[in-house]
């Protein structure tokens, strides 16, 4: 199992504009359109205090090794859920549909004087005998880089470039 661990800092932002941008499905499909995905649909409910937000998006498995390749395709369907329990707390799952393995874990919103700062927490555990542990760093590998694109499209919608 790999762990992946990303600290995205949004300077002057406060918890609830993270949030907000967090729960704009417009916001969501920028960072789709910047992550160069396929296709994607966002959904994004709200309720109360909570939300539930699925992200389902289909990216070309440029750049994967050959080993990996065999297992995906050409294409990788990736579904993100995310369970947010209260504006600061959510709790994440990651899905490639039709493939052993997930991703799970929490993000965390917390504001201080200066800003919000989102901690994401994720395990990632793919059931493939002799090449699980590469595809699972492979994997953590892509969700870290997924979650810097998200952090790049955040710094600059919370500025008003939108």
């Amino acid at each position: 199992m790999k762990k992946v661990s990303e600290e995205l800092r949004y300077d002057g932002a406060t918890l609830d504009q993270v949030h907000e941008m967090l729960a704009d499905p417009a916001f969501r499909e920028k960072v789709c359109d910047y992550q160069r995905v396929l296709r994607h649909t966002v959904q994004i409910e709200s309720d109360g205090q909570g939300m539930t937000v699925t992200i389902d998006q289909v990216q070309a498995a440029k750049g994967i090794p050959s080993f990996a390749r065999r297992v995906v395709g050409d294409e990788i369907n990736i579904v993100q859920t995310e369970d947010w329990t209260s504006p600061a707390k959510g709790n994440i799952h990651v899905t490639i549909p039709g493939k052993p393995g997930e991703m799970s874990g929490t993000a965390l919103l917390t504001e201080d004087p200066d800003g919000t700062t989102e901690t994401v927490n994720l395990s990632v555990k793919v059931n493939i005998p002799l090449v699980g542990g590469k595809l699972e760093g492979l994997v953590a590998d892509l969700l870290s880089k997924a979650l810097r694109a998200e952090h790049e499209v955040g710094v600059e919608w919370l500025a008003g470039d939108r």
